[in-house]
């Protein structure tokens, strides 16, 4: 997926400009190793399920190129990672996770965890947007899209939900929410129950449902 890609003139100029970002000594993140991590870590045929959000967190330690995810070690979790738990054990009725965080259990099992913006300045929510990413994102979501596998889409946020008019829903499934951040998680996040509607989802589609308990590998 990401060979055509890297030829794309966008891709230059984000090269270009994360360079310019650290000739002016500017932390971002994630770490330059992780920041496609998402696509790298999923094979496009292996995608059963988008879990799309907005921007990497822009906190030291956190941010590992997985939307949503952070390092077991990391602690405190973040807010947006504590509320995600919360709604998995309320929907699911288990436990809520308080140790595992990295989400590669739900990678393993065909979940990709994509932003729409994948860099970050630190502690400055969204001041990579419209650098370029948008246009990596759009292309990366047309080609899932275009895909004649289904895939059940799951927005998170506006951000997020800007790509739900892109989306074929005679092919796909798509699941939306508010984002899970303190500051809307209570306009609809808790009790949207994401992840039994994204399981029964993928049962009508014919596909296995993904163990949602097994936060790492």
């Amino acid at each position: 997926m990401l060979e055509p890609l890297s030829k794309q003139v966008f891709m230059a100029e984000l090269a270009e400009f994360l360079a310019s970002e650290e000739q002016n000594k500017k932390t971002f993140y994630p770490e330059s190793k992780n920041i496609l991590r998402a696509i790298k870590s999923l094979d496009l045929p292996k995608v059963k399920v988008v879990i799309l959000g907005q921007d990497p967190y822009h906190w030291p330690g956190q941010a590992i190129g997985l939307s949503f995810a952070v390092p077991n070690e990391c602690l405190p979790k973040p807010p947006s990672l504590k509320n995600i738990f919360k709604e998995l054990s309320d929907d699911l009725k288990i436990a809520v996770p308080t140790g595992a965080s990295d989400l590669t259990g739900w990678v393993a099992q065909g979940v990709l965890l994509l932003n729409t913006v994948l860099t970050v300045e630190a502690e400055k929510p969204l001041s990579h947007r419209d650098r370029g990413w948008e246009k990596f994102t759009d292309a990366i979501m047309d080609a899932l899209n275009s895909r004649n596998e289904p895939i059940v889409f799951v927005l998170w946020g506006s951000h997020a939900q800007k790509f739900k008019k892109t989306i074929d829903t005679k092919k796909h499934d798509i699941i939306e929410a508010p984002h899970p951040s303190p500051l809307s998680a209570y306009r609809g996040f808790f009790g949207s129950r994401p992840f039994s509607k994204t399981n029964a989802a993928l049962k009508r589609l014919g596909k296995s449902q993904i163990f949602w308990e097994r936060i790492s590998e």
